[in-house]
């Protein structure tokens, strides 16, 4: 981990852990490549399996468990029907509960403890060299900054590139999956809020913060925009809002012109920005703009009413509906032009978005290396 990052932020090691690594240091004397070959490729790219976590714990979700539990294992048997799925189960008991909701077509295993459900924020981001190798990188997963404690969470990258047998390095910063958009063409983005910020990266100022994160991702430009921060778990993580649709293509969710409230203002200057920004390549960033609902079913504050949190898989985009029909079918068509070839397929994961995440935070792809 960086040093500066390190002063602010310790992360618990476990016996296993400390062997998980000593393994991935093993490994990566055989088959790494030079680090600047390295690249964390577009979520676009053909899938070995989908990443998941079964939620269990009571005290983090309360009476609204049981429809947790189901509505992530209905996105579990809908990426399923396209790719494999692995679901990790903290212990055996949730792990039998997770094979009776998601059935025969999800890998249910054990070995590796989670604390909740959001995987992609916990775990390895995977990176391919063109050569045929994967390997992978911790985020140094804190909690979101140390608003919760994570145990278990924060190990599950180690556990998960033990698990496929590949190299595992530290980032030097401390981020999440989700804060953080890559095209696989040298460009990736991200707000400030999340960042930027000392509960995960004190003493490090953006610019270092950026060096770290185009070294970790294998990337050469970084694109900023400001956030919302303290308003929400993730300080406001971009791929809510902000996703590439692929090299020079960025999709932007804006709300109803009559909304004015404080995620509103931020996307309307998400958008801004970015149709102002240029990429790796020096291309000017087209920007696909994508209408909010008007109307959602739920009334919880922290209902995220998002349609670009989906996950794309081996022939489908995964994405949420909301009970606005228009505006459903008018996002559906635009996920379908984005990613021509693919099925639109859109669920409703109300009580999930209930949480205060959507379907691609709890998800995470494994390229083919």
């Amino acid at each position: 981990m960086h040093g500066k990052a390190a002063t602010c932020l310790t992360i618990k090691l476990t016996e296993n852990s400390v062997s998980a690594r000593v393994q991935g240091a093993a490994a990566r004397c055989d088959v790494e490549p030079p680090m600047n070959e390295w690249r964390v490729p577009a979520d676009d790219v053909p899938h070995t399996r989908t990443w998941m976590s079964w939620p269990s714990r009571r005290s983090v979700w309360g009476r609204r468990l049981a429809g947790v539990q189901q509505d992530i294992a209905l996105i579990a048997r809908t990426v399923a029907a396209y790719e494999p799925v692995i679901m990790c189960a903290p212990d055996e008991t949730a792990a039998r509960a997770a094979r009776a909701a998601c059935g025969p077509g999800v890998t249910v295993i054990g070995s590796i403890p989670t604390d909740d459900l959001w995987m992609r924020d916990t775990c390895a981001v995977f990176r391919r060299d063109g050569r045929g190798h994967l390997d992978a990188v911790s985020l140094n997963f804190n909690g979101w900054g140390r608003k919760q404690t994570h145990r278990d969470d924060a190990e599950v990258a180690w556990g998960v590139a033990e698990f496929n047998g590949i190299p595992i390095s530290e980032a030097g910063f401390v981020g999440e999956g989700g804060a953080i958009e890559t095209d696989g063409d040298g460009t990736v983005m991200a707000t400030e809020s999340s960042l930027v910020n000392k509960n995960r990266n004190c003493g490090m100022s953006r610019d270092e913060i950026e060096g770290e994160v185009l070294a970790a991702y294998g990337a050469e430009k970084m694109i900023w925009v400001p956030g919302v921060r303290g308003r929400d778990i993730t300080d406001d993580h971009i791929d809510v809002t902000s996703r590439f649709a692929g090299p020079g293509v960025v999709m932007v969710q804006v709300p109803p012109d009559y909304r004015n409230d404080v995620w509103a203002r931020d996307a309307r200057e998400q958008f801004a920005v970015l149709s102002a920004a240029t990429d790796a390549k020096g291309r000017r960033l087209q920007v696909i703009r994508v209408e909010g609902p008007d109307t959602v079913r739920s009334r919880s504050s922290a209902f995220v009413d998002s349609y670009l949190n989906f996950h794309l898989v081996n022939g489908a985009v995964i994405a949420a509906q909301f009970g606005d029909a228009r505006k459903d079918d008018a996002a559906r068509r635009t996920l379908a032009e984005a990613f021509p070839g693919r099925q639109v397929v859109q669920l409703d994961v109300d009580r999930l978005m209930d949480g205060g995440g959507g379907i691609h935070c709890s998800t995470m792809h494994e390229p083919i290396p």
